[in-house]
């Protein structure tokens, strides 16, 4: 639980997530495969490989100030790369817990195709 509070990065469920795109119109990245990406992912989320994601990335860098939400399909990557946003500064880290088959046990709506 210590762990939690000093990660640098809060846990969402689906609907705190869509909360947060609504109010807040954050950025969202899919680390999925691009596979799974194209079989569904939330819409407006922009799709980043993990093998390619880098957030010292000049347009990431660009969005430091404003909330990023990660997940992937489990939600194991998405918690390492925001880690990775953490530590490189961004300061309104956000991760889907369980990814986006949390999101889909919730019966909320997927986008398919690129």
């Amino acid at each position: 639980e210590a762990g939690r509070l000093f990660r640098g990065y809060k846990e969402l469920t689906p609907a705190a997530l869509t909360q947060l795109i609504n109010r807040q119109n954050a950025l969202l990245i899919d680390l999925s495969s691009i596979q799974d990406y194209e079989k569904g992912h939330i819409v407006g989320a922009k799709h980043v490989a993990f093998s390619q994601f880098d957030p010292e990335n000049k347009d990431l860098a660009k969005v430091k100030e404003l909330p990023i939400a990660v997940y992937c399909k489990t939600g194991q990557t998405s918690a390492q790369a925001a880690a990775r946003l953490v530590k490189a500064s961004f300061k309104h880290v956000y991760w889907l817990g369980g990814g986006i088959n949390t999101w889909t046990q919730a019966d909320l709506p997927l986008a398919t195709g690129k």
